[in-house]
């Protein structure tokens, strides 16, 4: 008899939540065609096989739309999907491994003295390196003065800060004495000069002892966070007070109010699958949760910062500084980016969306959790 394995036994192998499996369910990407003795439904050894696929395309980036035309493919068997996957880890590997080389060259260069011609410093460090590390993170991605008054405001008498996944140091108070924390090298670089000394690690286990701060903060950064919760309990732990800038995701109607998300890029919803709810953020710090209204005219270019600006949308620049665009995946960038601009030269944009223009503000589920 054919071996069947239950949803939660497949979700654990699988290393993803029982929630995006009932999610690829839903959607017809994955649905478990057995059931057990019991009536519970599972997943066959063919549906074990379609969820490899679907998970290996998923983890190189490519949105869920592309991954169904993928494995729906007919003349496209289990082998060849193997082979196709091969291919494109391997087209990875060769690219990463090339700009490893190219370092040490130039390493072994300079420590002999020897310049490195402007030619291949172009072709190492410019498009290639600039596409893995997005450097346009500096240039796009700035504090925003209104949304820092509400932050620092909540941060009260602090003295002592921790700023966990701190990044570049943007909305880092300058009045206070800030420690920060940041696991990226390729961030940590990008630190300004006369920024606050930055600690290597990771939010889920921060090398403080506990008490160390009087607050800490993390902005815009839990969503990168390999376990979201233990990451909030820990800065919980090092400090008496706790302030985190995030997103809901457990509404949806901020959704459909961003017309971003609701008529070009709808793949954005599935990215919030596993997002833990304002209410498991909040019970992790003891804390409550306020909306963040966004200003037109945000100097801080995230995810929702150019809702009134849709032009911005279509400026690579923005894009590679906000992670979304990377984890939708290339084809759904794309159709989105092109769509936009169609829309915008037609007219259709700004007849659709008329009065966003008597707007200063919009609520787009952005949330200040405060402890």
């Amino acid at each position: 008899m054919e071996e069947q394995l239950t949803v939660g036994r497949v979700a654990e192998l699988a290393g993803v939540s029982v929630r995006t499996l009932h999610h690829y369910d839903d959607i017809g990407l994955v649905r478990p065609s057995a059931r057990t003795s019991a009536g519970y439904r599972a997943y066959s050894a063919g549906d074990v096989e379609r969820l490899r696929e679907v998970l290996a395309y998923r983890r190189l980036g490519f949105g869920l739309r592309e991954i169904a035309e993928l494995v729906d493919d007919p003349a496209t068997d289990a082998v060849a999907h193997l082979r196709r996957l091969r291919g494109l880890l391997l087209e990875q590997r060769d690219s990463a491994g090339a700009m490893v080389r190219a370092i040490d060259r130039e390493l072994e260069a300079r420590a002999m003295g020897i310049g490195t011609a402007p030619e291949e410093q172009l072709r190492v460090f410019g498009a290639q390196l600039y596409e893995a590390i997005g450097s346009a993170y500096p240039a796009t991605r700035r504090t925003e003065p209104r949304i820092a008054a509400k932050v620092w405001e909540a941060l009260g008498d602090a003295r002592t800060v921790l700023n966990v996944g701190a990044g570049t140091g943007s909305y880092e108070p300058p009045d206070r004495e800030v420690t920060a924390v940041e696991p990226s090298a390729v961030m940590r670089a990008q630190r300004p000069a006369g920024a606050a000394r930055c600690v290597a690690a990771a939010a889920e286990s921060l090398p403080f002892e506990d008490g160390a701060f009087d607050a800490a903060m993390a902005f815009s950064t839990v969503h990168h966070w390999q376990d979201p919760i233990a990451g909030l309990r820990e800065m919980r732990r090092v400090a008496r007070r706790v302030v985190v800038f995030t997103y809901d995701a457990s509404t949806t109607g901020w959704l459909e109010r961003f017309w971003l998300t609701r008529d070009y890029l709808p793949e954005f919803a599935g990215l919030l699958i596993d997002w833990p709810s304002p209410a498991d953020m909040t019970r992790a710090i003891g804390g409550s949760a306020e909306p963040v209204l966004i200003p037109w005219d945000c100097a801080d270019g995230f995810f929702e910062a150019h809702w009134r600006r849709p032009e911005a949308y279509l400026d690579e620049e923005v894009r590679r500084a906000v992670s979304v665009w990377t984890r939708v995946g290339p084809e759904a960038e794309r159709r989105a980016v092109d769509r936009l601009r169609d829309d915008l030269s037609s007219g259709r944009w700004a007849e659709r969306n008329r009065d966003l223009v008597a707007l200063d503000t919009a609520e787009l589920g952005l949330r200040l959790l405060v402890a």
